[in-house]
């Protein structure tokens, strides 16, 4: 994720109209994390629709960009073993956090490691890999590139790698820009802001408390640029760079433009 230079549509007058009261995060530094880590429980389905491929094969499990623990936490919950990557710290200090909250028989089956996707070298291999929230949208061309390389190395034969992106809505003519308000069950109220012009390379998410213009006091305000990764194109990658895709679930849209799509991929022998 990086920080936009400028922030487009309603978004960027809402943001404007706070003046100095604006605090500008990313959502994976020290502020933004914890916003990322609030909100985590919104897709539910995609967890589950994860949580049933990897049932069907035992072992330990790679977990790419876990931040907090989204997908960690239910991981551990199955009885795995389970190592967590992810490349900011923050994130990983929420899922320390958590871990240190969990019964000792779950904590000590997880292990949490501190490496970017593209490039990790862990020195083993695993029967599942999965990477979840679409995080392979993080990463440019090159970084896709050697994050499948990665994972081709630290793939067990016949492993399963599962991964999720978006697939767009062709049919879409609406506004590039959608609104969303979300409470999270921790009661926090957010506005979600999502300014995406159809065939652009990314998007742009910018996150505001609910109440930011009632505000009197510095207002924390976490905004990204994420990419744009349609299935059919990361299929393609994929078939590319050795692997063969097994099963293809579309998963609730996470906007009237862009649904979710899980892959079940493994290496092409």
């Amino acid at each position: 994720m990086t920080l936009p230079t400028t922030i487009p549509g309603r978004a960027g007058e809402l943001l404007a109209s706070l003046g100095d009261r604006a605090v500008l995060c990313d959502l994976y530094d020290e502020v933004g994390s914890e916003v990322y880590h609030d909100m985590a429980g919104r897709d539910p389905q995609e967890v589950r629709e994860l949580l049933g491929l990897v049932r069907a094969t035992p072992g330990p499990v790679l977990d790419l960009a876990a931040g907090s623990g989204r997908l960690t936490m239910p991981l551990l919950a199955l009885g795995r073993e389970v190592t967590a990557l992810d490349l900011s710290e923050h994130m990983l200090a929420l899922l320390r956090t958590r871990l240190g909250l969990a019964p000792a028989a779950l904590r000590e089956r997880c292990s949490v490691v501190r490496g970017d996707m593209s490039t990790f070298a862990l020195g083993r291999r695993f029967p599942v890999i999965v990477l979840g929230t679409t995080s392979v949208s993080l990463l440019d061309e090159p970084g896709r590139a050697g994050l499948y390389e990665a994972v081709r190395a630290h793939l067990e034969p016949g492993g399963r790698f599962l991964l999720t992106t978006v697939a767009v809505d062709p049919a879409y003519t609406g506004p590039a820009e959608m609104e969303e308000k979300y409470t999270t069950d921790s009661g926090r109220a957010y506005r979600i802001f999502e300014y995406w012009a159809t065939g652009d390379a990314a998007r742009t998410v910018t996150i505001f408390p609910a109440d930011a213009g009632a505000a009197t006091g510095p207002v924390e305000v976490c905004t990204t640029r994420v990419g744009v990764l349609p299935a059919d194109r990361l299929e393609a990658e994929l078939a590319a760079a050795g692997f063969t895709v097994r099963g293809r679930t579309a998963l609730p849209a996470v906007s009237r433009r862009l649904g979710d799509v899980l892959l079940e991929t493994e290496v092409r022998s």
